[in-house]
């Protein structure tokens, strides 16, 4: 069977998994980034804290991602839940790293003006600082997404949803009359995702960065 005509018989089924895929990234992203921007938050005005912090979710990223989701099995179970702490737990460097460096990066002068009209630290924050940072944290949301996407294929060892199954029922099956084009769909269907998302960013940067900011 061809790769054209194999689409066009697994259609349904390749669909299926493509939206599991995303919905999973998707939905780790924004745990991730809550978590990232809050870590950073706390611990850029500190180098032992910020060091800490980077140290911390740059050892994460260095185990495994097969490794990782075998250690959690046995400790949360097989399907979504490892998926989810796996995804979040990798997604977490570039968000905290980036939001350190944005937030360092805003001119003191602009926050002790914001400071000298009366706003709470909290207000400064959330009306100057993150704002100002958020470009840098956008990008940072960027390579962490595109990261998660190929680690998300991971998650089937762990019976984890996604396009990674395809991939997996390939390589169990190379010889077969369908094993390339199984692991061929998976793949490009995780390239496309990628650079949807992508585009879906830049989008999100143009509506929410402004002009003088982004040059």
């Amino acid at each position: 069977m061809g790769f054209w005509d194999y689409l066009s018989s697994r259609h349904q089924q390749l669909l299926t998994d493509a939206f599991q895929h995303a919905s999973a990234v998707f939905q780790c992203m924004v745990i991730a980034t809550v978590l990232g921007i809050l870590i950073g938050v706390m611990s850029y005005r500190s180098g032992w804290g910020s060091g800490l912090a980077i140290t911390t979710t740059s050892t994460i990223l260095t185990i495994p991602s097969l490794a990782m989701i075998g250690l959690l099995i046995p400790l949360v179970g097989l399907g979504v839940a490892p998926t989810v702490v796996t995804l979040t737990l990798y997604g977490l460097l570039p968000i905290v790293r980036n939001s350190i460096v944005g937030l360092r990066g805003v001119d003191p002068a602009l926050v002790d003006a914001a400071k000298g009209i009366g706003m709470s630290r909290a207000a400064r924050m959330l009306r100057v600082e993150l704002p100002l940072a958020w470009p840098p944290i956008l990008t940072g949301i960027r390579v962490s997404t595109q990261m998660l996407m190929g680690i998300a294929a991971i998650a089937a060892y762990a019976s984890g949803p996604g396009l990674g199954n395809e991939i997996f029922r390939g390589i169990a099956s190379l010889g077969s009359a369908n094993a390339l084009n199984e692991v061929l769909a998976g793949t490009l269907g995780i390239v496309v995702l990628a650079l949807l998302f992508d585009a879906a960013y830049v989008l999100i940067g143009r509506l929410t960065i402004p002009r003088g900011i982004r040059v």
